[in-house]
């Protein structure tokens, strides 16, 4: 009965033994305390409260991350409609009228720059058109290749056709008029960006960055969003440089003969793509700064998450080498206790005597 008791005590601590190899080789395997909750008890609530904040920081990163791209794609193409603009503020500088010819190739390039603009407003980014508003689904110029053909080209065309006899002013007038108008078929825009109670009245598309906080960073194909317009504009540079080349395309070589009606008018045309081009300058410069702010969360989320990461790892993750040392010194032990129990089971009464 001695043997048989001696032998159920080694049984029970080889049990208790194998129970915590098991446990053991599983923090070994996944590297944490246990599955449940009580096997971090009393700090369970907390790693909760940890693995929902980095959670949360790890959402805003996400779409921190996504609006960049967004942004990225957008300064690019205001980088070439800037190139555009300053293309033409230059040939306008340049053109005096005592070239036909030259008036001509400006008029036939303005034409192609302006369905190239317009093309550019239709810019998108993961499906969405960059600016179009909330309506991201739909381009905001709905014909892009057709816009010197399309209303407000024609009206301007007819104004500037009109051109002489000291009129240079109220040309340039109906070309502004033109250019601001909102009306169905004559704007170039689509009807949601047009509409007062739709894209005209919405605010910029913003991105949740941290805890109450959005950053605005979406900008509109009909409106300045950031930058505001001054000097000879329509109040958007979008607008300004489509006035500019639409007025451009519609010059003909025989107005080189009409002296200060022409100057004059160029001069115009001059002076809003001044205008255009600083507004977009603007324009480009604040969507840096939101580029910039943007990038410093990202990365001040970053760095605490990396903090929030290792008082969470604290709580449900084993020191691996620790663990390790322990799993050998209880497969040591367990060893040690089946050679234990072996021997007792084979301690017969014969063998004893």
């Amino acid at each position: 009965m001695t043997t048989i008791g001696r032998i159920g005590g080694l049984d029970a601590g080889a049990a208790a033994l194998r129970a915590r190899l098991d446990v053991l080789t599983r923090q070994v395997s996944d590297g944490r305390k246990g599955p449940r909750y009580g096997d971090i008890a009393p700090e369970a609530r907390r790693a909760v409260d940890l693995r929902a904040e980095i959670g949360r920081r790890d959402t805003w990163q996400g779409t921190i991350s996504r609006a960049l791209a967004h942004t990225s794609v957008a300064q690019n193409t205001l980088g070439r409609m800037e190139a555009i603009a300053t293309r033409f503020y230059q040939e306008a500088i340049r053109l005096d009228g005592t070239s036909g010819v030259r008036i001509a190739a400006v008029a036939a390039e303005a034409r192609a720059a302006m369905a190239e603009f317009a093309t550019l407003m239709n810019e998108r980014h993961a499906g969405e058109y960059i600016f179009g508003g909330t309506d991201s689904a739909n381009p905001p110029i709905p014909d892009a290749e057709g816009i010197a053909a399309g209303g407000m080209a024609a009206d301007i065309a007819a104004a500037v056709a009109g051109l002489g006899g000291g009129n240079a002013a109220a040309v340039a007038a109906a070309t502004l008029a033109a250019a601001q108008s909102d009306a169905a078929g004559t704007t170039p825009f689509s009807a949601f960006v047009s509409d007062p109670a739709q894209g005209l009245a919405e605010p910029r598309r913003a991105v949740p960055s941290a805890e109450g906080e959005r950053v605005a960073y979406g900008l509109f194909a009909n409106r300045n969003a950031a930058a505001a317009s001054t000097g000879e504009t329509t109040g958007a540079w979008s607008r300004d440089i489509l006035r500019g080349l639409a007025t451009l395309a519609a010059l003909d070589p025989s107005q080189a003969a009409l002296g200060a009606d022409f100057t004059d008018l160029v001069a115009t045309v001059r002076d809003g793509m001044r205008s255009a081009l600083d507004a977009l300058g603007v324009e480009r410069g604040a969507l840096g700064a939101t580029e910039e702010r943007l990038e410093a969360t990202a990365r001040r989320h970053a760095d605490v998450t990396v903090t929030l990461s290792g008082q969470h790892a604290g709580i449900e993750e084993v020191d691996m080498a620790e663990t390790i040392s322990r799993l050998q010194a209880t497969q040591t032990q367990l060893e040690a206790s089946y050679r234990a129990i072996s021997i007792a089971a084979g301690l017969t009464l014969t063998r004893f005597l």
